[in-house]
């Protein structure tokens, strides 16, 4: 018979990209997703008849208990969040909300309706913040520097918690960054990426971002889903830092993207202090020994494959759409 897995966040990258794995394996997929006026589907266009949609609110505990008496799953994955680090600053209670006190609300759904279910909380390197030394493995302590950072923060240790005072199979993956063509616009890997292929195309001229000289370890989401799978099989529960191990800055990242189109980013690229963030976390690197060793898992997409990756998907995206000739 099928494993049942539910994904809160399905519509997101990582809930699109961790359903196509999932299905690959046999499994019955459920999402759930939140009913608003603007419900997108798109990343997951390509198997809506192969998953089954619930409606839920992590703001709503009741929804979230009549979607697992529906889904009855073998697997939960905790993806829903409000995850755009700057908006936590301008909607700090809703991230609260959503990315903290949400997470308590599907461990009681666990706990209450499927308690042998096994249990993955997305924690992000964003934790780690001001970091207390690198690279930043599991035993790291915590310093978060933005309303989203502490969020999560509460979101891991509630996990932790609920592990250890109900017995749930419950495990935290602390993911840094991690990007592909299907990341939101408002991520500064896909902000990158598309602005240089509009300029490219001759539809735009410049490209404002912030600080270019803070550092990210970036990965691939596809390779980043497999570890969150590999998590979930394990005899224990145990948590895990994924990650490359190595660090690029956002001038890199800029440098990349223009460079693959024969672009000079100098000529664009115009920094704007109005998008530097009240508290930045400058650098982040994981040390991902843990998940190698004990998970088999290491990344098959490097940083400089990624970027070229995004770089095309926005370029086909863009000419797939009426528009003026390229630019040199």
């Amino acid at each position: 018979m099928a494993k049942r897995a539910l994904i809160t966040g399905i519509t997101g990258q990582d809930g699109s990209y961790l359903a196509d794995l999932l299905l690959e394996k046999g499994y019955e997929v459920f999402g759930l997703v939140r009913r608003s006026s603007t419900v997108s589907l798109e990343r997951v266009e390509h198997i809506e008849d192969r998953i089954t949609i619930l409606s839920g609110d992590l703001l709503d505990q009741n929804s979230l208990l009549t979607a697992f008496e529906e889904a009855r799953p073998d697997e939960v994955y905790n993806l829903a969040a409000q995850s755009f680090v700057p908006a936590s600053w301008s909607q700090p209670v809703l991230t609260g909300e959503a990315t903290g006190l949400g997470v308590m609300r599907v461990l009681e759904a666990v706990r209450h309706v499927s308690p042998e279910a096994r249990f993955y909380q997305a924690s992000s390197s964003e934790m780690f913040g001001k970091v207390r030394e690198t690279p930043q493995s599991e035993r790291t302590p915590f310093y978060p520097r933005s309303p989203y950072g502490v969020a999560k923060v509460y979101g891991h240790w509630i996990t932790v918690n609920y592990r250890e005072s109900y017995g749930l199979f419950a495990v935290s993956g602390i993911l840094f960054n991690h990007e592909s063509p299907r990341r939101g616009l408002e991520f500064v890997t896909r902000k990158v990426t598309d602005a240089a292929a509009q300029i490219k195309l001759g539809r735009a001229t410049e490209l404002r971002l912030g600080n270019l000289d803070a550092r990210r370890d970036w990965g691939f989401a596809g390779d980043y889903v497999e570890a969150m799978w590999r998590m979930l099989q394990q005899e224990e529960p145990t948590d895990f830092v994924v990650g490359t191990g190595i660090q690029h800055s956002v001038r890199d990242l800029v440098e990349l993207a223009f460079g693959h189109l024969e672009l000079d980013w100098k000529k664009h690229v115009v920094q704007d202090e109005r998008l530097l963030r009240p508290a930045e976390v400058d650098t982040l690197v994981a040390d991902s020994t843990q998940a190698r060793e004990v998970l088999g898992w290491k990344p098959a997409v490097d940083f400089e494959e990624l970027i070229r990756m995004m770089v095309e998907a926005d370029l086909e995206r863009l000419r797939s759409q009426p528009g003026e000739q390229e630019s040199s």
